[in-house]
């Protein structure tokens, strides 16, 4: 398991590479590691990813990003991998070996960051498995696909609001 890092501007100058936070980043990466929700709006390239990947590596035990677009949790975890993030997915994009190899890293406590999608995140079968580790942080990436205005609006994101009953005091941010 990835060691945790004691603090946000560590994290963001050892694996990111950068001084100091942007905007309003460090105010929302804090409120998530006091353990409230958030709910953040930046615009595009702003570092919204930033908000919980760097509280992922300050928590111990493991963050979930739900995210709607397999192609960027895969190019998200990636990114990370090559930073030195202890980051996977599981999606139907990926072999059975590579989901199993996925599962047993997160058995194992390997993982910081899990993504996945919001129809796998609902399963009873994945929550099951979730509730055999430390879950420290719970995201909803692009959150604008929880809109029921949308036509592209999947169901599943309905069910979301269980996660705050399942893992009681763990932070979310959207």
């Amino acid at each position: 398991m990835q060691r945790p890092f004691s603090d946000p501007t560590q994290a963001l100058e050892t694996v990111w590479g950068y001084k100091s936070f942007r905007g309003q980043q460090e105010e929302v990466i804090r409120t998530v590691l006091q353990g409230r929700d958030a709910l953040v709006l930046f615009p595009t390239g702003k570092g919204k990813s930033l908000c919980f990947q760097i509280p992922a590596l300050c928590l111990d035990g493991l963050s979930i990003v739900v995210s709607p677009l397999v192609a960027l949790m895969h190019d998200q975890v990636e990114d990370l991998k090559a930073l030195g993030v202890a980051a996977a997915c599981l999606s139907s994009a990926q072999s059975d070996e590579q989901n199993a190899e996925v599962r047993r890293r997160l058995h194992a406590g390997e993982l910081k960051l899990l993504y996945v999608t919001p129809e796998r995140i609902v399963l009873p079968s994945f929550q099951n498995m979730l509730g055999r580790t430390t879950v420290s942080l719970i995201c909803v990436d692009e959150c604008h696909c929880v809109s029921t205005w949308g036509n592209n609006f999947r169901k599943d994101y309905l069910a979301l609001g269980t996660l705050k009953t399942l893992f009681p005091g763990v932070p979310r941010i959207a």
